[in-house]
């Protein structure tokens, strides 16, 4: 038997001729008592015919339907972000199944909660469909003139009815808009509703009256943003007035308080510096040169605090800055990208920690042939327009990341635009590299990272910001003349002279790549700023050896980010700052006639005020933030002696503290050694009791062939997430952990590693191959935060030690873990403590980073208090 429904008006079933399993029925109105007076019919009808009534309240207006009605009432929240909601809706109308009576609050109100119209179009495309398949009747509501088409247009062409309601004179006026797979003949004709009637008006006279009284907004009525722009119209109406004076007390504030929450972060500790330090007129300026609607994101919003703390505290730094002309991505067009490309209820599946590995390949591919709406493509054009052929790069700027607790460093991907060529190649440059980041949301590093932290069912909308890149051109080349990451706590103290609290900068010549990303074929310059040329090489043969070798670049020829010797740059570029940046090496002489130059930086850092300017500007923002921060920077030369800065993000240091602390003199016999390490000790010192050991034999592991080491990464990645108990673990292998490289060490990524306590890197690959003191870089940002003590290990140089056959002799408790694992028995050793000590006895990590001195000893448990 075929289901019947009803909207309780038999009049109104016939001006529409019947209503079917599956319509969804949206009411536009002028106030919600318009709409009341509609639902109450409807769901009294429905509890006469014994169907089940479920009403979605969510809106502040008065309720549709009381609590005592008999309805099954759910109450999804708005403010926990347009994901949340959704989620919630599906899983009740998915759990209802077939033929059920739904009632919504009136829509409108959500375009206020998430403050977009594009957002409340968002939902409708993704709900309307789901309640079609389940053969459902559903009422909305929406406030007529109130939307942009937004909004408006996935309403209208998705849903199976739309009707307007107009009150004239205490009369009620319905007129059919939309009415698929019905007879067109009521189509845009006004019924009066009379009793249980609607009968058609024809007068001329009565339908200019009904519609004269309707505030419609006219042909020359611009509502394309609806919501999004009543509001900024406002804020520009108070600031002007803020300005003149006329502005009513504590009103400017209000609604700076607002705008800060659709604009700029819904981060409670955030929101605390931009009341502090931002202004109405800082968010109108943003408006202005923001593609889309939403929020700007993490990484924007650093960005923009560390400017105006400094513009604040320090204006003579301020000053030193280079002006910034970015361009905003609003979150929300992410979240229309995916809605509109079929990839919303793949991306659901990332939610749940059962499946969000799941399907992520297609994801992504869908993501990378994505379209964007064309109201989108002209703000990407404009855009374009605006940065001529100047290159640029499109940063990920997401809800969560870089605020206090989550960096998210390197997690997602930020693109550089070299941007040479025609309009087309360069427009579509833009949107590949759109693309490609919000595809990296979607990557396994990011999942996995959100997964570690809890966060996969928190809404993380994929803001971006597209920032012109800060440097000049060099021939064919275009690159800044330094980059580089601060931090305004030193967490890598390698002479009892630093202080940890002065800070430390990692410095690049070219582009600041080098100074992020872990670059296994170089090295950097790592400056303590209260000690500038204490460095860790004793010579300046080893500082020659452990400079930096290749710069970044952009190559404007090629159109593409390229890398090349600084031997040959000096050689072949003209017009580059040598003095500034470099050193002769007067040892190895002269090359094709030309000085050698090796990158110190000496003169930078002896000569100028750079030291003193990024000691005082990193205090000054960690002063605000109240925590220790990390920024990454350009600096250019304007004149001989005058540079100026650009930073490009801002965000909270997760530290745990750091430095020397007092740790018990334990004496042990060398029976009970195990290791000693002197040097490279990064993260705070440790006293603590380890329970498990995982060993990587460097000689079998310098064995194996290239492509095989991989495998040995699978499988330390294996233990990392299958054997979850938490145990204080150290994990020691030959050479670099996580490089990109395998004979340079084991190539793991840092979700294979997460769990471990205490990372060490044996340093017996090669014999010239030193510790990479990879400050700033994303993945020592990992350690960080994770609170993981990073060692280096030399055997063979006097003050270090290492039992191995301790490590041989041991139970190996791999094959438990991972079952699968029997042909790397012998070279991964998984070893717990427990396995070959009495129960008396314990083994102690004691780890000086003050001294930087660190040793692993077998104690009785008596002497064993640190955890």
């Amino acid at each position: 038997m075929a289901e019947t429904f009803t909207t309780g008006l038999p009049g109104l079933d016939k001006v529409l001729r019947g209503i079917e399993p599956g319509d969804n029925i949206v009411w536009q109105v002028d106030s919600v008592s318009d709409y009341r007076i509609l639902v109450e019919p409807y769901a009294e009808a429905a509890r006469r015919a014994g169907r089940r009534l479920i009403y979605f309240r969510f809106a502040s207006h008065e309720a549709l339907i009381d609590d005592d009605f008999g309805a099954e009432i759910h109450n999804p929240d708005p403010s926990l972000g347009f994901e949340s909601f959704v989620a919630h809706v599906h899983k009740v109308i998915t759990d209802a199944g077939k033929h059920v009576v739904y009632v919504f609050d009136c829509l409108s109100d959500l375009a206020s909660n998430w403050s977009a119209d594009q957002m409340l179009g968002n939902f409708f495309l993704l709900t309307c469909p789901r309640l079609f398949d389940l053969e459902t009747v559903t009422y909305f509501g929406i406030y007529r003139n109130y939307h942009a088409s937004f909004a408006l247009n996935p309403i209208t062409e998705t849903t199976q009815f739309l009707l307007d309601v107009f009150r004239q004179q205490e009369k009620i006026y319905v007129r059919p808009i939309k009415v698929q797979h019905r007879s067109t003949q009521s189509m845009n004709t006004i019924h009066l509703w009379e009793k249980d009637t609607f009968r058609p008006i024809t007068a001329s006279a009565v339908i200019s009256d009904v519609l004269a009284s309707s505030r419609w907004p006219g042909l020359r009525a611009d509502i394309r943003l609806g919501f999004w722009r009543r509001i900024f119209s406002e804020a520009q109406q108070a600031d002007d007035d803020a300005r003149a004076g006329r502005c009513a007390p504590g009103h400017e504030r209000e609604v700076f308080g607002r705008l800060s929450r659709m604009v700029l972060s819904r981060d409670e500790a955030m929101l605390r510096l931009v009341d502090r330090y931002l202004s109405l007129a800082d968010i109108l300026e943003i408006r202005d040169r923001m593609v889309g609607i939403g929020l700007i994101g993490g990484k924007t919003l650093g960005m923009l605090l560390a400017r105006a703390i400094l513009k604040h505290h320090q204006p003579r730094l301020y000053e030193l800055l280079e002006p910034h002309d970015s361009f905003y991505i609003g979150s929300d067009v992410f979240y229309t990208f995916l809605i509109r490309n079929g990839v919303w209820w793949m991306r659901q599946k990332q939610r749940d920690p059962e499946t969000f590995l799941e399907g992520i390949e297609e994801t992504r591919s869908r993501l990378l042939a994505g379209r964007f709406p064309d109201y989108t493509m002209d703000q990407f054009k404009a855009m374009l327009d605006y940065f001529g052929e100047s290159p640029y790069i499109v940063r990920s700027s997401s809800l969560l990341e870089d605020a206090y607790g989550n960096a998210f460093a390197g997690k997602y991907d930020s693109v550089f635009c070299v941007n040479q060529g025609t309009r087309e190649a360069r427009l579509q440059a833009l949107l590949d590299t759109v693309r490609r980041v919000y595809a990296s949301t979607m990557s396994e590093k990011a999942l996995r990272y959100r997964a570690a932290r809890g966060l996969l069912d928190r809404d993380e909308q994929m803001a971006l910001l597209v920032m012109r890149v800060s440097g000049d051109q060099y021939g064919d080349k275009f690159l800044p003349q330094m980059a580089g990451v601060g931090f305004s706590f030193n967490p890598y103290v390698w002479h009892k002279e630093i202080d940890p609290h002065a800070g430390v900068i990692r410095l690049v010549f070219g582009l600041g790549t080098r100074a992020v990303d872990r670059a296994d074929d170089d090295y950097t310059r790592v400056v303590a700023l209260n000690a500038p040329l204490r460095r860790p090489e004793s010579n300046f043969d080893e500082v020659a050896e452990y400079s930096q070798h290749r710069v970044d670049y952009l190559d404007l020829t090629t159109n593409r980010f390229a890398s090349g010797y600084f031997r040959d740059m000096v050689r072949d570029t003209p017009g580059l700052p040598l003095e500034m940046v470099s050193s002769q090496d007067r040892a190895t002489g002269y090359e094709q006639g030309a000085p050698i130059r090796v990158l110190t930086f000496e003169k930078l850092l002896t000569g100028t005020t750079f030291v003193d300017d990024m000691r005082e500007m990193l205090k000054a923002i960690e002063t605000a933030y109240e925590n220790p921060v990390d920024i990454e920077f350009t600096a250019n030369f304007v004149s001989d002696d005058r540079y100026r800065f650009n930073l490009l993000q801002c965000r909270p240091l997760q530290v745990q503290g750091a430095g020397s602390k007092r740790l018990p003199k334990v004496q042990v016999s060398d029976s009970d050694r195990i290791i000693e390490a002197r040097g490279a000790i990064i993260g705070p010192s440790r006293f603590v009791a380890l329970d498990r050991f995982i060993y990587v034999v460097p000689r079998l592991y310098g064995e194996l062939p290239l492509n095989r080491r991989y495998e040995i990464a699978r499988v330390l990645g294996r233990v990392n997430y299958e054997d979850g108990d938490a145990k204080a673990t150290m994990l020691l292998g030959p050479g670099r952990w996580g490089t990109s490289s395998p004979e340079l060490g084991v190539p793991v990524s840092f979700s294979e590693i997460s769990r471990v306590s205490v990372l060490c890197e044996i340093v017996t690959m090669r014999e010239n191959l030193i510790p990479d003191v990879s400050l700033g870089t994303h993945f020592l940002n990992e350690l960080v935060e994770m609170n993981i003590l990073y060692m280096a290990l030399f055997p063979e140089r006097q003050q270090n030690y290492l039992n191995e056959q301790f490590f041989l002799d041991a139970p190996n408790r791999l094959l438990e873990i991972v079952p699968g694992a029997g042909p790397w028995r012998e070279m991964v050793r998984v070893i717990d403590t427990r396995d070959v000590l009495s129960a008396n006895r314990s083994v102690l990590l004691l780890a000086d980073a003050g001294s930087q001195e660190a040793k692993v000893v077998m104690v009785d448990k008596n002497r064993a208090g640190g955890r």
